[in-house]
């Protein structure tokens, strides 16, 4: 068998649990993994595709109102393989931050407008965390602890990088020239 996406893994992993629709994984996608590790439907069908035909996965017909509807509930094969791959250690590590980057090229910038840069970021953190904290309760309620244990990760993240973007923004406003001549 070839090696699997990603997106295949975090489809193993939300069938796991129980069986779901291409929708059904999307929307859990969305509320959970997202915030580090997201999919699209773009993504996520094709897959769902690969996994059937690789017997990782096992798709029933569940419409619903009239409406065609295939589940996928993970195999016997399936979590054989969601177990191997969570046995080995982590390979990728990748971040993606738009701001990041265009605070790496601030300098064509007056220093205000890349401080700018830096109070959006930090903005965006804040409305993350009260995302976050939104979610927690639900997720203490659940019996796996392991979610829990990465959204408070995910809420610590965020809440260093929020205090790291206000730090940042007063050293360029405090370093800035029209600052110094005054």
């Amino acid at each position: 068998m070839e090696q699997l996406s990603p997106t295949a893994y975090v489809i193993l992993g939300m069938v796991s649990e129980e069986a779901r629709s291409g929708y059904e994984i999307k929307a859990v996608v969305d509320n959970s993994t997202r915030f580090f590790w997201a999919a699209s439907y773009g993504q996520i069908y094709p897959e769902l595709k690969r996994l059937a035909e690789a017997g990782l996965v096992a798709g029933k017909d569940a419409p619903t109102g009239g409406r065609k509807r295939t589940v996928y509930g993970i195999t016997a094969d399936g979590e054989e393989e969601l177990r191997s791959w969570l046995r080995q250690p982590p390979e990728t590590v990748e971040m993606r931050e738009e701001g990041l980057l265009k605070v790496f090229f601030a300098n064509v910038l007056p220093p205000a407008e890349a401080a700018e840069i830096l109070r959006s970021m930090r903005a965006y953190r804040l409305g993350l965390i009260e995302r976050l904290r939104a979610m927690e309760q639900m997720t203490a309620e659940k019996e796996d602890p392991y979610p829990l244990i990465v959204l408070r990760g995910g809420l610590e993240y965020n809440e260093w990088f929020a205090d790291w973007c206000e730090r940042v923004e007063a050293q360029i406003l405090d370093s800035a020239p029209e600052k110094r001549s005054s």
